[in-house]
């Protein structure tokens, strides 16, 4: 017996509301009561969360909402059959048989393969029958035990594949690697992966859009597929099978990775090398998707793949044909990750280049946060005068490396030799901010053979002295050429060299050509006139710099205007100096800003809890934590639920900070940490009353508005 069910998780014909959110509440609800979750908000947070991503409603009237859930404390169902059915976003309907999957957020392997079995057997016929006609709590928990192979097959399923342990009736020719199901075989009879539970032959899956015949004068197509979802338990799985029962009807070979949450095991390199076309039906980016370099590509949703795999196979067909059909980049970056005509829509070119510089954002922030760390517990521990230069210009190396060693430091003493330890250390990992940034903007617009030109072009962007902005033209050119060239068509032998050699060579030397022929001049001009303009700002200006600063950074907590603040901030850090602390200065109130939306939100929870749900009242223990630590990101569960006033309060309350700190002549030579790095805060006294100016500013003004334009909260019923 399974202990992923009991019948006491089982409701059977009941009037649940109109609502998803109704239904996954009653279902939130009875794993609490069953003990299995630590609280209900929690966890029915996490399943709307989810929820909002995609809609988990599948063809033949069955809806699967899951999540992963800190709040889940054991792997569990829980079903309900519905009355009146209830719309989950499936294109047939909508549904009245609803399986709720609550994963704790280390589910261990054993238990996730049960569950995505489970969502395979939901798209056979017979078994989805089975629990419409089942007469009570403990039939069904029978028959989803015969699902899983833990119990006998009852006799309604006896005739089918539902059972999806030993997936008796095998599909012809198509597979599903990595699929979870241990020891079973490919087609060809090697271990690489699990047939897929499709369906057979004589039960085509509903609404696949099956248009087209097995192939032309009986050739046997070849075709590769990868599904993900982000949970990877569910809709990963479904799509693989709906996938592989079509091509077994055709006659097609297709072989699936599920790169989900039970295991994933990569295809052969041989079949991917036989195959005509490949199809990512993925909601999340395909892992080493380099190995598909060359390959025409159709890309949608993962729920496509569930919803119309006949059509996805159609159109995977008609691209192995086409000649200028869309291919994987080398190296697997770019555009092709979603099919314009797909459901899913495509990708802009604003939100490609969005993604991209905060791609390189994040990716140097690890290089700057450590480097700045160390530079400052150098200062700390060596003094302001491991800054200063000497006749060969590098002071600190002249002491590590003159200086003896940690047991015997020479004349200046252990500190200062650890300080400049340090110091070196910090100022070497800062060295790699712009190739960095650089290499990680490639990155994410042409994937990993983006990156060495990336981090090329950001090199010779340092040695134009381009700096900050040198390095974002620089990797943009690079991700774009680097795109350009994998997307060549070229003969299957020379897809191989392609990532490691052809597509680095060709990129690095047209985008670092360009920087130092034709861009790198212009653009180390307009840095060094932006620098010499921001950093001798003084009095009234710094203010207003300030201001402005402080505006951004409360503007959309950690997205896109808030990293531009952060990074010009961190951009300038290694500049500074005792004789310029402009840089510093800048980084303080950058960090004082990015420090006061979660303080401010969470003061407002104090100042006036009854304004706030319960939820939001937890959401606000956590936010001191992590505004003290400048997690920006602490106030997203408040602006999600009142957008409207919660960031113009942390506008107004980033914009006093920001004003005060430059004002006053804040310095911090750390670019992360809030008041964990006290020690990195030059004129820490002025720099905590600038915080905590902010934090009143922002609570008062969002408790304010609360107040005088929303209607008075109605408290949430208790369910019992």
């Amino acid at each position: 017996m399974s202990d992923l069910i009991t019948p006491e998780l089982v409701t059977l014909d009941q009037n649940l509301g109109t609502e998803r959110s109704e239904v996954i509440r009653h279902l939130v609800q009875q794993v609490v009561s069953a003990g299995r979750a630590t609280g209900f908000d929690g966890l029915y947070s996490d399943a709307m969360a989810r929820e909002s991503k995609t809609a988990t409603g599948v063809p033949g009237g069955i809806a699967i909402p899951h999540c992963r859930s800190s709040a889940v404390t054991k792997a569990t169902l829980a079903m309900a059959r519905i009355q009146p059915p209830v719309d989950w976003g499936a294109k047939d309907g909508p549904a009245d048989i609803v399986f709720f999957i609550a994963a704790p957020e280390g589910a261990d392997q054993e238990h996730l393969q049960l569950l995505s079995k489970l969502a395979r057997s939901l798209i056979k016929k017979n078994f989805t029958s089975a629990l419409r006609t089942a007469a009570s709590p403990q039939e069904i928990v029978e028959l989803v035990d015969g699902a899983l192979g833990l119990g006998p097959v009852p006799e309604s399923q006896s005739g089918g594949t539902a059972s999806g342990a030993a997936n008796q009736a095998p599909v012809t020719g198509a597979t599903a690697a990595g699929a979870g199901n241990a020891g079973a075989e490919t087609a060809s009879g090697s271990p690489e992966g699990a047939h897929a539970a499709g369906a057979p032959a004589s039960e085509p899956t509903a609404d696949n859009g099956d248009t087209g015949a097995a192939g032309d004068g009986g050739e046997t197509h070849h075709l590769v597929a990868v599904t993900a979802c982000p949970t990877g338990i569910a809709h990963t799985y479904m799509a693989a099978d709906s996938l592989a029962a079509v091509a077994a009807e055709r006659g097609i070979d297709l072989q699936v990775e599920t790169q989900g949450s039970a295991g994933s095991t990569p295809l052969d390199p041989s079949v991917i090398r036989n195959a005509e076309a490949v199809i990512f039906a993925t909601d999340v980016d395909v892992r080493d998707k380099g190995r598909f370099a060359g390959l025409p590509v159709v890309a949608g949703p993962v729920k496509r793949g569930i919803d119309e795999p006949g059509v996805m196979i159609d159109e995977a067909l008609a691209a192995a044909k086409d000649p200028n059909a869309r291919r994987v980049a080398g190296g697997g970056g770019g555009g092709e990750e979603r099919d314009p005509q797909s459901s899913g829509g495509g990708e802009g070119f604003g939100g490609q280049l969005k993604r991209a510089l905060l791609t390189g954002v994040s990716y140097m922030i690890p290089f700057v946060a450590g480097g700045g760390l160390l530079i400052a517990l150098g200062f700390l521990l060596g003094g302001y005068e491991l800054s200063l230069s000497n006749d060969d210009g590098d002071l600190t190396g002249d002491i590590i490396l003159d200086g003896g060693t940690l047991f015997n430091p020479g004349d200046q003493g252990l500190l200062t030799y650890l300080g400049a330890v340090f110091w070196k250390i910090g100022n070497l990992s800062l060295g790699f901010l712009v190739p960095a940034l650089a290499g990680y903007i490639a990155y994410a617009l042409a994937d990993r053979p983006g990156i060495a030109p990336g981090f090329t072009a950001g090199a010779v962007a340092l040695f134009m002295d381009a700096g900050f902005l040198g390095g974002l033209v620089g990797g943009l050119l690079a991700g774009y050429v680097a795109r350009w060239v994998g997307s060549w068509s070229v003969p299957s032998w020379l897809r191989g060299l392609m990532p490691v050699v052809i597509i680095p060579l060709i990129s690095s030397l047209i985008a670092s050509g360009l920087m130092i022929l034709v861009l790198g001049g212009p653009i180390a001009a307009l840095t060094q006139a932006l620098n010499d303009w921001l950093y001798g700002l003084g009095g009234v200006t710094a203010i207003v710099l300030g201001i402005i600063l402080g505006l951004m950074m409360g503007s959309d907590l950690g997205g896109p205007i808030n990293k531009v603040a952060y990074a010009f901030a961190v951009a300038g850090l290694g500049e500074g100096s005792f004789e310029n602390q402009a840089p510093w200065q800048i980084m303080a109130a950058v960090m004082a800003a990015g420090m006061v939306p979660p303080l401010g939100m969470a003061l407002a929870t104090v100042l006036d809890k009854q304004q706030f749900t319960m939820a939001l009242r937890e959401n606000g223990k956590a936010a001191w934590l992590l505004g003290a630590a400048f997690i920006s990101e602490g106030a997203i569960p408040f602006a999600a639920a009142d957008p409207f006033r919660v960031i113009p309060s942390c506008m107004v309350g980033g914009a006093v900070a920001g004003a005060i700190c430059m004002g006053t002549g804040v310095t911090s030579q750390a670019p992360h940490g809030g008041i964990f790095v006290f020690f990195a805060i030059g004129n820490i006294l002025m720099f905590i009353v600038a915080i905590l100016a902010g934090m009143v500013a922002s609570g008062l003004i969002y408790v304010a508005l609360k107040r005088w334009t929303a209607p008075k909260r109605v408290e949430e019923p208790v369910i019992a």
